[in-house]
């Protein structure tokens, strides 16, 4: 009798707490920006690849420019390559054949995604450029299908900016093919412009496979323009982002890699992924 009650109660605490049994996951693979390490790649490329490596993260995500160089060393360890940041004035007109050389060399590669940058600021200005950006990623986007990977838009505040009753990014979000470009999603700028990440991963389901993880110092002001102060950039963990939140949204939404990025650094860029690391590593969402 004491053994079936027993089995009865334990039943009873399944039933009641089926949530948080769910909830319990944690992130399997982090990868790394290698946009982070910039000033120290050029100087040292093997040991800052191997310095990203042992801190545990087994994907990065590099810029084509100069990756020729980097490649040698990135090929030394056991990273894996899984999306490139392509230049963005390959998107221009005229350029059709550098934009196709450079996928075929992505492809090459081995890499699964590329990804359209940053649109620069002298190139914004009011939906009609809007408009004629995404006519160009959506070409672009074709040419990547066709080469077997995917294509996918990095925002950043400017997108997020209120116009005519709409935003840039609910352009995008309309204009955009989905079987053509999706989005890497960069929590931080959609934080700054003033959204829910997590909200605006679920608005976004299906369409983000990939993600930038940084954090956002206490009191960063509400901006459309990447001109936030440089101590606004906080490692993941040290900030005010709501990150199981953000991670159960991503999971949802269907995302397959998770980059960290931190533009600027208060020190050694690779010790501020190496505390981005230690806080994700162990977080349960």
């Amino acid at each position: 009798m004491s053994t079936r009650r027993e089995l009865l109660k334990s039943i009873s605490l399944v039933a009641a707490f089926p949530a948080a049994r769910l909830a319990a996951r944690q992130l399997q693979t982090i990868g790394a920006q290698l946009y982070t390490v910039r000033n120290a790649l050029p100087q040292k490329p093997a040991e800052t690849l191997h310095s990203i490596e042992a801190i545990g993260y087994r994907e990065i995500e590099p810029t084509y420019g100069g990756l020729d160089r980097l490649w040698p060393a990135i090929q030394a360890t056991h990273l894996k390559p899984v999306s490139v940041h392509l230049d963005n004035t390959l998107m221009n007109t005229g350029k059709e054949d550098e934009l196709a050389r450079a996928i075929d060399q992505a492809k090459q590669w081995g890499f699964s995604y590329a990804v359209f940058p940053y649109l620069p600021p002298a190139e914004r200005g009011g939906l009609d450029k809007i408009r004629v950006l995404t006519d160009k990623l959506n070409r672009a986007g074709e040419k990547c299908r066709a080469a077997g990977l995917a294509f996918c838009y990095h925002n950043h505040a400017f997108e997020f900016e209120p116009m005519e009753g709409t935003t840039g990014f609910e352009v995008m979000m309309d204009r955009l093919d989905k079987n053509l470009c999706g989005f890497e999603l960069d929590v931080f700028w959609v934080s700054v412009a003033g959204h829910d990440p997590a909200e605006l991963l679920h608005q976004l389901s299906g369409r983000v496979p990939l993600v930038h993880l940084k954090d956002k110092a206490p009191g960063t002001p509400v901006m459309f323009k990447e001109s936030v102060d440089r101590t606004a950039f906080k490692e993941v963990g040290s900030g005010v982002m709501d990150w199981p939140a953000i991670l159960r949204a991503a999971a949802a939404a269907g995302v397959r890699h998770y980059f960290v990025e931190q533009d600027q650094t208060p020190g050694d860029p690779v010790e501020s992924l190496r505390q981005s690391f230690g806080y994700l590593s162990k977080l349960e969402y």
